[in-house]
């Protein structure tokens, strides 16, 4: 990640465990979600840092998701790119006029995040395979789509799988407490999402090829 100072930092606290599988499709636009967003946008835009962390907590789960099928299903690129985002977000973010004005910014800087990474990837000769082909079938796709995209490849694993992939990615629990869930070893845990990450990517990459 490139941009690394900012003086509101990116704490989340930890969410307790969701469904499965939830909507990825935004809820429609209204009065208050509008007012939120634009109250949001002016406070970041003062420094404000509990304002930021509230923005954080609300956008980077799904965010996070967005970020996951732009990125073939790489965690760590994804990863970097939400944050990248948030930084540009802290020093950059001046206004917004409605809920899905916000996102829209949110997630347009972040597919810029994704697509630096995958030049810089190609400049140094490390994209292949699965994750190529994932980067060429999500660019041109609408946010909505990708976000559904992730659901039906989520759909595709064991349903002890996609559990694993949620409480780690999007309920951000550690090794060690998935592993006291599973009454397992964190070394354990961690070969299990090796495992499932590589049936994620190829998941990604199958559904997005169907998309196309």
């Amino acid at each position: 990640m490139t941009d690394t100072a900012t003086s509101m930092p990116l704490l989340v606290k930890v969410q307790p465990p969701r469904p499965a599988v939830e909507s990825a499709r935004p809820q429609p636009g209204n009065a208050e979600a509008d007012a939120e967003a634009r109250r949001l946008a002016a406070a970041i835009a003062r420094g404000d840092e509990p304002a930021f962390r509230e923005f954080y907590e609300r956008y980077q789960r799904r965010l996070l998701r967005l970020a996951l099928v732009l990125g073939g299903g790489d965690e760590c690129l994804a990863q970097d790119a939400v944050q990248a985002a948030f930084v540009i977000a802290a020093q950059r973010l001046r206004a917004a006029e409605s809920a899905a004005h916000l996102w829209n910014w949110l997630a347009r800087v972040t597919r810029q995040q994704i697509a630096k990474a995958w030049r810089q990837r190609r400049r140094d000769g490390a994209v292949v395979g699965v994750a190529a082909r994932s980067d060429s079938a999500a660019e041109n796709q609408p946010d909505s789509v990708l976000e559904e995209c992730l659901d039906a490849a989520l759909l595709t694993l064991p349903d002890d799988d996609r559990e694993i992939v949620e409480w780690f990615y999007f309920d951000r629990l550690s090794h060690k407490e998935i592993a006291e869930r599973l009454e397992a070893t964190p070394k354990a845990v961690s070969s299990r999402l090796e495992r499932v990450r590589t049936k994620l990517r190829a998941a990604i990459a199958k559904t997005l090829s169907h998309e196309t």
